[in-house]
């Protein structure tokens, strides 16, 4: 059985503002899709319960979590220290909204990329089994948005292996798929016989 790759259904790319001549620091959103096979209580849980966070949330092999604080209410905050061989990144933020089992939204300061105050989105819907979430990041500067792309598929991949590996709901068969930056839909062209 294959262990679900975070999914990806489309890459479309959103700017704030609309330059004729785009800046690679102008801002934009990306989103990331997921399916699970844990209930939308325990993957919901999971971003905020610091035991099951420290697993997969900023964390990968090579840079593991060294500090973690988690204030989970509305106006609380968060920080996460990630350390590198290049030092140390903090990622701290706010929690806008909390719907327990459905929503999850929050700033996002990274210590290496300080001048980027960005939001992200968490949406989780129920499905006959487990659950989808859709992930979006908005107000990231362009020359970082693939990078995040990366780091959030990486990210909800790992929160599959988590929620896997503790107590409660059966793996479920994955399908990896990768999407970037949002872009505007492309046009279908009408034809005529």
């Amino acid at each position: 059985m294959s262990r679900e790759h975070p999914r990806v259904k489309s890459s479309q790319l959103q700017r704030h503002d609309r330059p004729s001549h785009p800046s690679p620091r102008a801002p934009v959103a990306i989103r990331v899709d997921g399916r699970f096979g844990a209930s939308p209580e325990r993957v919901f849980a999971a971003w905020l319960d610091p035991d099951v966070a420290r697993r997969w949330l900023f964390a990968t092999a090579t840079r593991p979590i060294a500090h973690l604080e988690i204030d989970a209410r509305v106006a609380g905050g968060f920080r996460f220290i990630e350390r590198g061989e290049t030092g140390d990144v903090e990622y701290r933020g706010e929690y806008v909204e909390i719907v327990p089992s459905r929503r999850l939204v929050f700033t996002l300061t990274a210590s290496d990329h300080s001048r980027a105050s960005t939001r992200v989105t968490v949406q989780i819907e129920a499905r006959a089994t487990g659950c989808a979430l859709a992930l979006t990041h908005e107000n990231l500067p362009l020359d970082f948005a693939c990078g995040m792309e990366a780091r959030w598929t990486g990210m909800l991949y790992g929160l599959g292996v988590t929620l896997d590996s503790t107590d409660g709901d059966p793996p479920v068969e994955r399908t990896p798929m990768r999407h970037g930056p949002l872009r505007r839909p492309a046009l279908a062209e009408r034809r005529t016989p």
